[in-house]
Order: structure tokens, then C-alpha cells, then sequence
């Protein structure tokens, strides 16, 4: 069969459930995993003809994409700061505004070959921690998330990208009872609250680990509590605190770090012009 006649039927199947460039997204990933092709391979060779063997791979794609079970997962992988990375249903898919929070702290580090030691609470597929390590070669870094099945996806991809990250099974919700000084903590923890669910995709909602996502209503900023509480404790002096948090919930996670004694306290926008991420500097002695 023609590549483009599959891709036709990408369409087909897939346009009343996503947008065309999606579609056409999902169709250009699969060539290029499963075939090697590139996305403009179509312009240079409109005729091109593939077997039966990558047929079958192409459509198992399509048949997955159409339950709304998300690319990466039905590729096992995804980019993230111009790595690649393993992703299954035991991590989150990461997002682009994760990338915008990595090179942010790339941005306040100045002095990139400096020895400093970095910790990422709540891990998942280790694309903070193993983004850091690679573009900081000197930096100590560890993650710690409480998913035994995270850690192990996590440890594979730091083996993958040729780092260094020590992964460490550990709840979030009992930094009292962890070690350490850093230069840098980071987290991307859970923050969607119930409430926000019905505003969710079916791709999310029915695929991605719901630990790693939602918080209870009441309490919507339990681990932001737990984590600036550790921070205030565990940071050096000059040491800096970075978090991704809910859009809806800034001043209240910006006022958690003020409470706290924290200074230079920043609240950024996204690309897309959501308030998303949060620093705050750890200036007193311990």
C-alpha cells in the first residue's frame, strides 16, 4: 500500500476525535519510529510504498490513537529538551511547560560547570532530573518519587541519556523523614484538583496515573506544603526552590513561600501565558 493512502485513512479514522494537524502529527511520529521516515518524506517521494509488515505496525498505531490511548505511550517514548525519553502508563507524559521550568533553572545557574547538588521530588519518568544532569555534567543529582514502577522507567531512561541520577523510592508526603542539603530543589508534584476532571481529556484521564495527577479538593496544595516545609530545611543558604504548579492556584502556592521566609519570590508565566511556575531563594543559614 501507499504511505500516502494510509495516511489518508489516518484522517479518516482520527478527524472527528482530534484536530487535522494532530492527525497528522500522530501519523508523522509513527513513520518516523517505526520507519525511520521523515515528515517531508511524502513531498520528495508521493508515491512511496511500504510492506505489509510495516502496514500492520502503522495501523496498530491507528487502532490504539482511536481508544484515545496518547502517542507516547503507544510509541513508548517522547521528547523532552531534545532528549529521549521511555514514557508508559506509570509515569506522566511530559509536558512542554516542564521543559520551560527546566530551562528556567538553566537560566539562574550562570555558571554551568559549578559543583552543586540537585534533588527533584516526585520524579515520574525522570525528565527533570535526568534534563539537569545532562546539561549540568558537575551537578549531583537525585530523584525521589514514591512509585516503585516510575523509579524503574526513570532509571532506564538516566541509563539511556548516558547520566548519572540517583533515584530513590520515597514519599512525598514524608520529607521529614529524608536526608540532604541542595543547592537547587525541584518539583513537579500533583495539582489537579477533582474539581477541574470534567475540564479533562479522555486520553488523560483514562491512561496517565491519576496519583501523579490529582489532589484531593479540600486540600489541594498538600505537597507544596510538605515540599516548602522540606525546602526551608534542606536548602543552602542562596539555595533556590522551583516548582510547577496548579495556574489557578498561584497566590496561594506563592504565599506557602512566603510564609516560609523565602526571598525573591518570582511567579512566571508559561508560553501560554498561564502562571505555572514558582521560584523562591533560601537566604537565612539553617
Amino acid at each position: 500500500m501507499q504511505l500516502k493512502e494510509i495516511k489518508n485513512i489516518f484522517h479518516k479514522e482520527l478527524d472527528t476525535l482530534f484536530p487535522n494537524e494532530e492527525v497528522d502529527s500522530f501519523f508523522y511520529l509513527a513513520i518516523e519510529h517505526y520507519l525511520g521516515l521523515k515528515r517531508f518524506v511524502l513531498a520528495l517521494e508521493p508515491n512511496l510504498t511500504i510492506s505489509k509488515e510495516e502496514e500492520a505496525q502503522l495501523f496498530r498505531v491507528l487502532s490504539e490513537v482511536k481508544l484515545q490511548r496518547p502517542i507516547q505511550y503507544v510509541l513508548g517514548n517522547t521528547q523532552f529538551c531534545d532528549l529521549d525519553f521511555m514514557v508508559n502508563e506509570n509515569v506522566l507524559i511530559p509536558r512542554p511547560e516542564t521543559e520551560e521550568l527546566v530551562y528556567w533553572i538553566l537560566d539562574q545557574l550562570p555558571h554551568k560547570g559549578k559543583e552543586i547538588s540537585i534533588l527533584d521530588i516526585g520524579t515520574g519518568s525522570g525528565c527533570i532530573a535526568i534534563s539537569l544532569s545532562k546539561n549540568l555534567p558537575n551537578a549531583e543529582v537525585k530523584g525521589l518519587d514514591i512509585s516503585k514502577k516510575a523509579i524503574q522507567v526513570a532509571r532506564s531512561n538516566a541509563e539511556k541519556n548516558n547520566v548519572k541520577v540517583e533515584f530513590v523510592e520515597f514519599d512525598a508526603l514524608s520529607l521529614e523523614d529524608y536526608e540532604g542539603q541542595y543547592d537547587i530543589i525541584v518539583s513537579n508534584p500533583p495539582y489537579v484538583r477533582e474539581l477541574e476532571k470534567s475540564a479533562m481529556n479522555k486520553n488523560v484521564l483514562d491512561y496517565e496515573p491519576s496519583s501523579a495527577l490529582f489532589v484531593p479538593d479540600e486540600d489541594p496544595l498538600l505537597f507544596y506544603k510538605s515540599i516548602v516545609r522540606f525546602a526551608s530545611g534542606h536548602l543552602n543558604k542562596g539555595g533556590m526552590l522551583f516548582l510547577e504548579i496548579n495556574q489557578y492556584l498561584g497566590g496561594e502556592t506563592k504565599k506557602l513561600m512566603e510564609d516560609m521566609s523565602f526571598s525573591e519570590i518570582e511567579l512566571k508565566e508559561d508560553i501560554y501565558g498561564n502562571h505555572r511556575m514558582l521560584k523562591g531563594v533560601w537566604n537565612q543559614y539553617i
